[in-house]
């Protein structure tokens, strides 16, 4: 039984972080660090700290703050870290795909966290297991820690021959007795970006997780590009050809937090000119803009600012609300949303009301949204999506879903708005969404239009095989 979810969002498969810094508290440094980096995954998290000789670590299911505490923090010991928070697609085996994953090798330890996921996992596990290697999860990163560990030469050696073989989606952090490695791989799919701290470099998914340690960003780490850290402060070199950039749009959209920079642009004002341009391309007679909080916040305010319509709260968001693997009852179910959300009927009473979303899914909760509003008194709503429909899944390392769980895979844009119960309902095109970033390629767009950087495996249909294939990361 999968776990119950009370809202209709893509789920990133993790973030990342990592640090070479001498005289610092690595092990809380990178704590901190995870704790901005939550919103990439809820469900698991893991710190590997190391003095070059002698690795120590801690992970365990749950949120940042539930897995660590300062007794187990205080065994953390070293001058350099990697940390990773997880969100899982499936619950039983959350703990056994925890990362990063730590080996002794014979150059040392070895220890990986790792963001996204590879298309070409199935034929590299076959090849592990055909060499007599065992394995012990479902991850792909046990089978990239395998291929690192395996391979000759220096480190950097076996990251460019681990980068040679595989395909797919992968931004990595490695910690080994030399230092911190960081990898991107050619096609730029998930971020990574480089920051200075006066100890020493940091590495993380999102620039954000910088602000808690006091780091600053130096660059962005581009695409088949590795960078070390160590005594000496970074070096970064081509560890493979760049392919067409397919850096993932949902980044912009919706996964990263608004403060984060990527790509060169504040998340925020790209949020906040796509919304702008919803608003251009589907305006609405109605008298008021609100959004569903908070995703869909930047997004609101630049369609108010656009449409010249005054932004207001009409929902309220109960923060401490997230996945839960308690199963409802079907009451509880039927009212789900209601956990999440509350109208503010004052605003609301008589308004012809913009609603303004990120991103539709499954389709599961924009109708009970749509209902709220109403029951709160509006007298019209409109619903308007700042991406186009998403209608086909990820095999990059974000959980889309299937296709024929996709509500715009499946229904027609009509079908949709009577299935939300809207007044109208809008998305924005895809050339809108590339107009609004400021970008005419460069950016993976597979889950609104099919056409996919790299081949994948496009014929599974049951999630439990999806998930043993692909849903790892």
């Amino acid at each position: 039984m999968f776990p119950y979810e009370i809202d209709d969002k893509p789920k990133e498969e993790c973030g990342i972080f990592g640090l070479f810094a001498p005289g610092l508290d690595v092990a809380r440094t990178t704590y901190f660090s995870l704790y901005a980096l939550q919103h990439r995954g809820q469900e698991g998290a893991g710190i590997v700290t190391s003095d070059g000789q002698v690795a120590h670590i801690h992970k365990g299911t749950g949120l940042v703050a539930q897995v660590f505490n300062e007794e187990n923090l205080s065994h953390l010991k070293g001058h350099m870290a990697v940390g990773h928070t997880r969100y899982s697609t499936t619950g039983s085996s959350v703990m056994r795909n925890a990362q990063p994953y730590l080996i002794e090798t014979l150059h040392g330890p070895l220890a990986v966290a790792h963001n996204g996921n590879l298309t070409n996992a199935p034929s590299l596990r076959n090849n592990l297991l055909q060499r007599g290697i065992g394995l012990s999860s479902s991850s792909d990163t046990e089978i990239i820690v395998h291929l690192l560990s395996g391979a000759g030469g220096d480190w950097m050696s076996r990251i460019r021959t681990f980068m040679a073989q595989a395909e797919g989606a992968y931004s990595l952090i490695l910690l080994t007795r030399d230092g911190i490695f960081g990898v991107r791989d050619p096609w730029g799919f998930r971020p990574l970006v480089l920051g200075k701290i006066d100890e020493g470099y940091v590495l993380a998914s999102e620039s954000c997780a910088f602000s808690t340690s006091g780091a600053e960003i130096v660059r962005e780490i581009m695409p088949g590009e590795i960078v070390r850290l160590d005594e000496e402060g970074y070096s970064v070199v081509q560890g493979a050809h760049p392919q067409a950039r397919a850096f993932c749009t949902f980044e912009h959209i919706y996964f990263a937090r608004p403060d984060s920079v990527l790509d060169g642009k504040s998340v925020h004002h790209v949020r906040q000119a796509l919304g702008r341009q919803l608003a251009r391309e589907a305006p609405a007679d109605a008298d008021i803009v609100v959004p569903v909080p908070d995703s869909g916040t930047p997004h609101a305010i630049g369609y108010a600012q656009e449409s010249g319509l005054p932004y207001t709260e009409g929902l309220i968001k109960n923060r401490y609300i997230g996945r839960t693997f308690i199963q409802p009852t079907d009451r509880l179910r039927r009212a789900s949303v209601a956990m999440k959300f509350n109208p503010l009927a004052e605003n609301l009473v008589g308004q012809r009301v913009i609603i303004v979303d990120d991103s539709i899914v499954r389709g599961n909760t924009s109708g009970p949204l749509v209902q709220m509003l109403r029951d709160g008194g509006a007298a019209e709503v409109h619903m308007r999506v700042a991406c186009p429909p998403i209608k086909f899944p990820c095999f990059m390392g974000v959980d889309m879903a299937l296709q024929t769980e996709l509500i715009a895979a499946t229904k027609s844009l009509e079908e949709i708005r009577q299935h939300i119960n809207a007044d109208s309902l809008a998305y924005l095109s895809v050339k809108g969404m590339m107009h609004a970033i400021r970008e005419s390629d460069g950016y993976c767009n597979a889950c609104f239009t099919g056409d996919y950087p790299i081949n994948v495996q496009l014929q599974l249909q049951d999630k439990a095989q999806f998930q043993q294939v692909f849903g790892i990361g």
